[in-house]
């Protein structure tokens, strides 16, 4: 397959973004010869125009942050689960040349804490209310969690988070984020949403239960002291690298409509973090 096609990443910051090592290694280990992926500085107001300025040889585009909400408004049809999640991670450019948009983090992160052993009828404790918070309660609901509790700074981001628990059926609470913030460490599983540092006095003050996974979104540096007490205390611990890998695979398929060569892509993202 040797048509030129081009895939990138939009947001801001976005020099750092390692998906385009993920992307560009599955087109050469899968023969995609014409293929090309890279980032785009883009801002959430200016996702639109950038959007509608791309030419017919763009399959797709990966969304992160801060632009996720405003890639479901480009989309002329978006799926039940970027519906239900309020966000979309990934649009997928369709033969009439609209956008079909999707969230791939959330199928992602379902599919790295079901790996981790996580299971239906789980307590999920889910630190902040931004972004991937909303990622969070999806995937929740998806693997039939009993109950979120959201841990937050703002109980107006919390609230936001409503409709995404009211779409995958899940019950959610909210609980502030304080000196008591520690003791909701003790559900099955935690994901922690929240940016580098936030998290770091938690550490402190956790008392881990050995069978509980906590996925930190995190990567960069790894691991964060989160994930350090909770590996210390015998808990399962999932990575943002993790979670990197599995909504990149999603995307790739969606972009290219070929199987992703997993291991190519994940020796490609080690190689890069090592290096």
């Amino acid at each position: 397959m040797t048509a030129a096609r081009r895939a990138g990443v939009l947001g801001t910051p976005i020099a750092h973004s390692l998906s385009p090592v993920i992307h560009n290694a599955g087109y050469a280990a899968a023969g995609l010869t014409g293929w090309s992926y890279t980032r785009i500085e883009c801002a959430a107001a200016e996702l639109p125009d950038v959007v509608a300025g791309l030419g017919p040889e763009w399959a797709g585009l990966s969304v992160t942050m801060p632009g996720k909400e405003a890639a479901l408004a480009v989309a002329a049809e978006v799926s039940p689960v970027a519906a239900a999640a309020g966000a979309a991670n990934t649009l997928v450019r369709r033969p009439d040349g609209s956008w079909y948009a999707d969230n791939t983090d959330v199928v992602g992160m379902v599919e790295v804490l079901t790996d981790a052993g996580v299971r239906s009828g789980a307590t999920v404790t889910v630190l902040g209310a931004g972004g991937t918070a909303r990622a969070a309660v999806a995937a929740a609901g998806r693997l039939g969690a009993r109950a979120v509790t959201v841990v937050a700074r703002r109980p107006a981001a919390v609230e936001e988070l409503r409709p995404v628990a009211r779409a995958v059926d899940v019950p959610m609470r909210a609980a502030a984020w304080d000196d008591d913030a520690a003791t909701h460490l003790g559900a099955d599983v935690v994901i922690s949403t929240v940016p580098k540092g936030v998290a770091d006095p938690l550490a402190v003050a956790a008392d881990w239960r050995p069978g509980t996974v906590l996925f930190d979104a995190l990567y960069d540096p790894w691991p964060t002291p989160l994930a350090a007490s909770a590996e210390a205390a015998g808990c399962r611990i999932v990575s943002g690298l993790d979670l990197l890998l599995a909504q990149a695979v999603g995307q790739f398929e969606h972009f290219t409509g070929v199987a992703a060569p997993r291991a190519a892509m994940a020796a490609a993202l080690a190689a890069a973090r090592a290096a």
